[in-house]
């Protein structure tokens, strides 16, 4: 048998991670692939249920009198936070349709790939979901100019806690 050749510098960091994690908590390349699938999915259980949350929220809204009077950017907002949640709580469910399909395939490295490229984008719609309702929300309660900016300053708010600090602490603590 030919040993496995990898020119590529991802392969070279993942072999380098693998033996990191052998040396410092016992682990072979497949233990680490079923933790690192775990934690996504103890993660996506805190995001899928604020998307749930929101989207019976937003459900619910287009029901009441109130919504009636709603102007176009309003509903325009609405119809927007609707899909983007709906969108969000797709990817964030994702990853366990993606399991049921590749069940014993053998492809763990690329569950664990998958479900964190679906993580990433479904976090990322649902903060657009979270900010449009609140967008809907705040124009209602404060106006539109006043809604717009303090929506505006919430958006800035998540993108740095959920983007911004880690990339930079990412970029900190390179290896």
């Amino acid at each position: 048998m030919q040993p496995i050749v990898r020119d590529d510098p991802v392969d070279h960091r993942v072999d380098q991670h693998d033996r990191w994690n052998y040396a410092v908590r016992g682990e072979s390349p497949i233990q680490r692939l079923d933790r690192n699938y775990n934690e996504i999915l103890q993660e996506l259980r805190v995001a899928q249920t604020g998307v749930q949350l929101l989207l019976a929220f937003l459900l619910t809204v287009a029901f009441t009198p109130r919504f009636a009077t709603f102007t176009d950017f309003q509903r325009n907002t609405y119809v927007a936070s609707l899909v983007l949640g709906a969108a969000a709580n797709c990817l964030l469910i994702a990853p366990a349709a993606f399991h049921r399909m590749v069940f014993r395939r053998r492809l763990k490295s690329v569950l664990v790939r998958m479900s964190n490229r679906f993580a990433l984008c479904g976090l990322g719609l649902l903060m657009l979901a979270l900010t449009s309702a609140l967008l809907l929300i705040l124009t209602v309660v404060l106006g539109t100019n006043l809604g717009t900016w303090v929506t505006g300053c919430a958006l800035a708010w998540f993108v740095f806690f959920w983007y911004v600090l880690p990339l930079w602490t990412r970029l900190r603590h390179r290896r």
